[in-house]
């Protein structure tokens, strides 16, 4: 009897994690390969002019869009998972996301279509940033709130594996890809990853529908007398934690404009011709972005698995610090221009940016009351993203373009990393672990979330 209740929650704590970490990995397996593809390809395909970075500039702009529209999807979809579930609003979010993915995968390029084209991949960039603003946090949640108090961190980094996860299986497809002939890339070659996303769809769909409600939303609503759901959750959230909102916002700036330097700008910079560029070969940049990835996913477990011993703080602190100093070397030592001093740059991001991730969704997720969590930490989360992440390839193009000085790109990283210091310094600890230490000197009783 013992073996088959450890056989039966081993099986549960693997669904949990798949479940949570399926719709991150699709998350950014689709952004990261929209990404490679605006540094290589959209700027032929969809977006004509005749100066090859403005171009690369504008199919990065319509990538920046689809975090613009994150904000609006977390409002969306915390709304329906405060008040109707985790699950369904999961779903719904989720669905969205891979239909989004396919569309891009079939549209017409411009010489097909003209200035619908671009128009059209505008609009489905929009739809999938309205899903990506309901999927990482509802996954984050639905995770932890399924998680035993003392392993929060580990199943809270099962979403944050997602997204190296999704990261790598969209380098590893692009790397594919890039054996093509250049011509065949442009053509029709780009188009593959994004069909393959409809296999991330499948699975996850499969997965997901064998995956109970959370308990503590169960909990909430079990005594229709004593619903401790909150009428308007997003409402309330903005009303009564906007100062948390903006911390947590401020926290995600620095580690998304890092991420999302190293995983889409580095590839421009690096592989894009001189004086804006490196010129270096875009296969073996591509195999030093699935490096430092597989760093940053290892990292992602590591500190989560501490956070739940030590305290969420110590940890993200600590990566807050290696992510500063990884932005403030990233570009003296790519200056070298050669891959091995490219990939050598990205790992030590990458390393920076897994010990910081990887407790992040549940520092985000326990610093907000239950009955409004999704809102809260999905309106966190993404503010952020918008601010950090979304826009800094864009930025970091245009310094480059002015200043023609790739160090300032540097510079604004280490800025944004400054923010996100002083935003966790101003929230609280949160770990069950630290704070029941912390009780127990003090003769108080640890409080509860």
């Amino acid at each position: 009897m013992t073996s088959t209740r450890s056989a039966e929650r081993s099986s549960s704590v693997l669904r949990v994690g798949v479940a949570a970490g399926v719709g991150t990995s699709l998350e950014l397996y689709d952004f990261t390969i929209y990404g490679t593809a605006a540094a290589l390809v959209f700027g032929d395909v969809f977006f004509k002019t005749g100066d090859a970075w403005l171009g690369t500039f504008l199919s990065l702009s319509t990538f920046a869009a689809g975090f613009v529209m994150a904000p609006l999807g977390a409002a969306v979809f915390g709304w329906i998972g405060d008040r109707k579930g985790r699950r369904t609003a999961l779903s719904a979010a989720f669905l969205l996301m891979g239909l989004a993915t396919l569309g891009m995968g079939v549209l017409p390029s411009y010489a097909v279509l003209g200035v619908a084209a671009p128009l059209l991949l505008v609009t489905l960039r929009l739809l999938h940033g309205v899903a990506r603003g309901g999927e990482s946090a509802g996954a984050a949640v639905l995770a932890i709130e399924h998680a035993p108090v003392h392993r929060r961190g580990v199943y809270g980094s099962f979403v944050a594996l997602g997204s190296p996860i999704g990261t790598i299986m969209a380098n590893f497809a692009f790397a594919l890809v890039l054996f093509l002939p250049d011509d065949d890339v442009r053509d029709w070659g780009w188009r593959l990853p994004f069909l393959a996303g409809g296999l991330v769809l499948l699975l996850g769909l499969w997965v997901r529908k064998g995956v109970a409600e959370s308990p503590v939303f169960r909990t909430m609503v079990a005594d229709e007398e004593h619903d401790s759901r909150s009428k308007q959750p997003l409402l309330d959230v903005i009303r009564s934690d906007w100062r948390r909102i903006g911390l947590t916002a401020g926290i995600n700036i620095g580690l998304t404009a890092t991420t999302f330097t190293l995983v889409t700008f580095m590839l421009s910079y690096a592989t894009a011709s001189a004086p804006e560029g490196l010129g270096l070969p875009r296969q073996a940049i591509v195999n030093g972005s699935l490096l430092g990835l597989a760093c940053h996913a290892v990292l992602n477990i590591t500190s989560a698995w501490l956070s739940d011993r030590i305290g969420r703080k110590p940890v993200m602190l600590t990566g807050v610090l290696l992510s500063l100093t990884a932005a403030l070397v990233l570009f003296p030592i790519s200056s070298a221009g050669t891959v091995a001093a490219v990939n050598t740059a990205v790992v030590l991001g990458f390393a920076g940016t897994g010990v910081l991730f990887g407790p992040m969704y549940t520092y985000f997720s326990e610093v907000y009351p239950r009955e409004k969590r999704q809102s809260g930490v999905g309106l966190g989360y993404h503010l952020g993203a918008v601010l950090g992440g979304g826009i800094t390839p864009m930025i970091a193009n245009r310094i480059i373009a002015t200043t023609g000085n790739p160090l300032n790109v540097g510079y604004y990283l280490a800025a944004l990393l400054t923010l996100s210091l002083v935003c966790l310094l101003a929230l609280p600890e949160t770990a069950p672990a630290r704070l029941a230490k912390r009780a127990a000197r003090t003769g108080a009783s640890a409080p509860m979330r």
